[in-house]
């Protein structure tokens, strides 16, 4: 007996049908031109109607690993072309629907799929053959399912021991009102909180995610970017008073689906919703829970829904850049607390905005409205990491009061092992106090947690430089650069690290640099500090002295100098005195940048002078 199997030669969907062995694609008989690359996508999408083929598929089969194109600009213009050659559209597709950051589905019945078999048997043999083929269709039957069973089990099991890392996808907002993207938005935000407190798995900050929203990337290249196993993905809808949540979980670099389903509730309920799909994921991924997050969970309250819409206003306004995004946020949260007083999530975003203002705004008399509005969440709901980490920002920052700000750090990470925010003000606090190693170990948790963050790479790199280990700190910021070309701190914080090493002629050229950038921002004077700082260890001493007399007549003026002052060129030209002038006038306006003194190379000289000892016991900075 011969057996012999022949795939289709002609498929056939609607009025087009698809020659495999000519390669051609015709419409009621007549050819349609369509070039090479978009016939095989849709030679791969015919192969498998009706599923997914991610964008990962179609690279491996058309694009091979050692073929160098803009893989993602041709297979868009290919899935155009052929939308075109079938007058189908990706709005109303009839053919071919896209997936976003996913891939393609061929959603039009397909004909001729089925495989065509011919058998040659002797005559004697037909019926003996027709009872073994029977036996044996049925043997295989069984087997393959109860193999099937065994392995979707076994694969079930071991995608879920995999997920040891998260990363949640802006949710899409399914309303069709962009104005209404503020509640996808923050539910993303609340479902990214509640996983990340969790803290068995690893869970990506919203500031690196929130890059991919509407991206076209496929999920296999977001997760090798953020490097994470699982990504969940979803949408939100609303209707009138009702919110309906779907969600996915993927296991990203496989690009397989792992689990779905779907919330609705009523706008009032919409924290006991959020929490509910955390759960869900939580059970899926096998993460182990505390009973103490068990119970918080479950004491979700209902919450007035004007009070949530305020809310996530707020928290659109509050991430974005500027002091005046972040005052206009501050109305909205005391909108939402107006609206219900007893609800302890917008006064810890109220306090986290008074904090930006009060620090990177330069407005630090709004501390102690911060530190309040902090307390007043803690006396709500101890458990809000955020509400401690402000607190404990506030405490150092502010009041320094290093135990008391480390305490609260400490308790913020213990509710949230995954708080980006809180590992990075951490390190900062133990930078201060000379704990290298401590300061390490969390501005790299952090940077696993917010890995596209430039801030965050940036300060890396300046915990390494002021902790002494200058080669890291260089080799971190030129990434750094390399990555972000256009940001100025980065150059900033390279050049400081130059100088911190010696080598000033390095230094110099990423100050200027930096400095060139900046010349339009508030800020700009601290550059000119530096830049003079640098001017001065190099021996350029003349241009030095004639920044600082320009900084003398801006300050003469009224211009505020910001937090360092003029007291680094004194050190820098040799000028005691008016160095620890400066360092009192610094004192007396609670300059932060005084709690960052042990990472001056000037610190170890300068403590044996009995002036600059008693400020260092002032401010508080350990010695070790």
């Amino acid at each position: 007996m011969s057996l012999e199997c022949h795939p289709p030669a002609l498929l056939r969907f609607g009025i087009f049908e698809v020659d495999l062995r000519t390669g051609e694609l015709r419409k009621q008989g007549a050819r349609i031109k369509l070039q090479e690359q978009p016939f095989r996508v849709l030679t791969v999408l015919l192969q498998q109607p009706g599923k997914l083929v991610t964008r990962e598929e179609l690279r491996s089969r058309i694009w091979p690993s050692d073929t160098f194109v803009d893989f993602d600009n041709n297979l868009n213009t290919s899935v155009n072309k052929l939308r075109e050659a079938l007058g189908d559209s990706a709005d109303n597709p009839r053919f071919i629907e896209t997936l976003p950051r996913r891939g393609y589905r061929f959603i039009a019945p397909v004909r001729g799929i089925e495989w065509k078999v011919r058998t040659h048997v002797h005559p004697r043999i037909r019926r003996l053959g027709l009872i073994v083929a029977v036996f044996s269709v049925a043997a295989l039957a069984l087997f393959f399912a109860n193999a099937f069973q065994l392995r979707d089990h076994l694969l079930v099991g071991s995608q879920a021991a995999r997920i040891h890392s998260l990363a949640v996808l802006p949710l899409t907002n399914l309303s069709g009102d962009p104005a209404q993207e503020y509640l996808s938005d923050g539910i993303t935000d609340a479902l990214i909180t509640d996983l990340a407190e969790t803290g068995s798995s690893k869970v990506i900050s919203r500031t690196s995610v929130m890059r991919y929203k509407k991206t076209e990337k496929s999920l296999p290249e977001i997760a090798r970017e953020l490097n994470v196993d699982g990504i969940v993905e979803g949408t939100v809808q609303r209707s009138g008073d009702r919110v309906r949540i779907t969600a996915q979980l993927i296991h990203g670099p496989s690009d397989k689906h792992m689990w779905a389903s779907s919330y609705e509730r009523d706008l009032r309920d919409v924290l006991a919703l959020q929490d509910e799909v955390a759960r869900a994921i939580v059970a899926e991924i096998r993460i182990k829970v505390t009973p103490q997050e068990v119970a918080r969970r479950v004491a979700s309250h209902a919450v007035n829904p004007g009070a949530y819409e305020a809310y996530l206003k707020g928290l659109v306004y509050s991430r974005h850049e500027g002091t005046e995004a972040k005052r206009i946020s501050l109305d909205y949260f005391n909108r939402a607390i107006q609206m219900d007083p007893e609800w302890a999530e917008p006064y810890a975003q109220l306090a986290r905005s008074y904090q930006w203002i009060a620090g990177t705004g330069g407005h630090p008399e709004l501390y102690p409205k911060s530190k309040g509005a902090a307390l007043n969440a803690i006396r709500m709901d101890d458990s809000l990491a955020e509400a401690h980490t402000v607190l404990a920002f506030v405490l150092f920052n502010y009041d320094w009061d290093w135990s008391g700000a480390e305490r609260e750090y400490q308790r913020a990470l213990k509710l949230n092992p995954n708080y980006s925010e809180a590992h990075h003000a951490y390190s900062e606090l133990l930078m201060g106090a000379g704990r290298s190693k401590e300061a390490v170990a969390e501005i790299r948790r952090a940077e696993e947690l917010d890995p596209l963050l430039p801030a965050l790479r940036a300060n890396v790199g300046m915990v390494y430089s002021c902790v002494g280990r200058h080669e890291d700190a260089i080799e971190q910021l030129r990434n750094t650069t390399e990555l972000n070309p256009d940001y100025d701190y980065g150059y900033s914080a390279l050049g400081i690290a130059y100088l911190r090493k010696g080598m000033y002629p390095e230094a110099i050229v990423n100050l200027e640099k930096a400095l060139a950038m900046d010349k339009d921002d508030p800020d700009v004077v601290l550059d000119v500090v530096d830049l003079a700082y640098a001017y001065a260890v190099a021996g350029r001493k003349n241009e030095a002295r004639k920044m600082l007399r320009s900084l003398e007549e801006q300050e003469a003026s009224g211009r505020n100098l910001g937090d360092l002052g003029l007291y680094p060129i004194y050190f820098a030209l040799g000028d005691r005195d008016q160095a620890l002038a400066w360092l009192e006038k610094a004192y007396k306006d609670k300059s932060e940048s005084l709690l960052y003194l042990r990472c001056w190379p000037e610190f170890d000289r300068m403590h044996a002078d009995a002036r600059f000892a008693d400020l260092v016991r002032r401010v508080g900075i350990p010695l070790q």
